[in-house]
């Protein structure tokens, strides 16, 4: 402490205090170095942008036309709602022909959203969403373009279970013994290795608020579920349908049994959970 000629009192700090290095912040950047956020919040502010992108999670591309319904406003409202979210680099937009269709600009937009689900507070149900499709949402839905819901987290769940996963405090690490598996199931576990993307990330379950895997290896999984015929997409929304060959691959391969999930098999409830309230 230096008392000054003005008797005040100076506090002089350690030369090892003067300068914050970048090497202290796991980014590299300085403490006066920020990301505007507040535009791409004012960007989800608005409820009929924020059912826009929840209309592209499931990865899907959809015309405007088809956004305008899905935030209920008009085509002329909509077409300015898309173009501010295009320019906030939230979507992204390609030509075909005369029809312009719109996407999730990536995985990274979809993870985001997916988070600030979770925050979200529920409001009431939607009174063209009924029960029995809320509850198949919750079942199993894909999020932008990997596996979600309660399929998704048992999915998961299974794999921590049985050591193919190990937890991290972002991503999960595939073992040894989860690469020979996931070869087994005909998942290309070195080509999503090379994607340029997370490859394995935790993701949290909006309704189950447990996570899911996501990232390359998320994606890889789900298309292998696709391209099986364990699941199949619905023309409309983002949940999807367990089929039969679905449900014993479910307990063949993770050991789950679908009864445990409250399942929809083919759209309707099990014969083990019909009835249940």
């Amino acid at each position: 402490m230096d008392h000054g000629s003005g008797g005040g009192a100076h506090l002089i700090l350690p030369s090892r205090l003067r300068i914050v290095k970048h090497e202290h912040f796991g980014d590299n950047r300085s403490m006066n170095y920020s990301r505007d956020i507040s535009s791409v919040a004012a960007l989800l502010a608005d409820p009929s942008r924020a059912r826009v992108l929840e209309a592209l999670m499931d990865g899907r591309s959809l015309t405007a036309t088809e956004l305008a319904f899905h935030a209920r406003v008009s085509a002329q409202t909509a077409s300015g709602h898309l173009a501010k979210l295009t320019d906030g680099s939230l979507l992204s937009c390609e030509t075909v022909g005369r029809c312009r269709y719109y996407r999730l600009a990536g995985s990274a937009v979809a993870d985001a959203l997916e988070a600030l689900t979770v925050l979200a507070p529920k409001g009431p149900s939607r009174a063209a969403e009924p029960q029995s499709e809320i509850e198949q949402i919750r079942f199993a839905r894909t999020c932008y373009d990997h596996l979600a819901g309660r399929l998704g987290v048992a999915l998961t769940a299974a794999m921590l279970r049985r050591g193919y996963l190990r937890p991290g405090s972002r991503d999960f690490r595939v073992t040894a013994s989860g690469a020979s598996f996931l070869s087994e199931l005909g998942v290309d576990v070195e080509k999503a290795k090379r994607q340029r993307r997370a490859f394995a990330r935790k993701c949290v379950d909006w309704t189950e608020r447990r996570p899911h895997l996501a990232g390359a290896l998320g994606a890889a999984l789900a298309a292998r579920w696709l391209q099986q015929e364990w699941v199949r997409r619905m023309p409309e929304g983002r949940h999807l349908l367990l089929t039969p060959k679905g449900a014993s691959a479910l307990y063949r391969w993770f050991g789950v049994r679908p009864t445990s999930l409250s399942t929809f098999v083919n759209g309707r409830p099990s014969r083990a959970t019909r009835g249940r309230p």
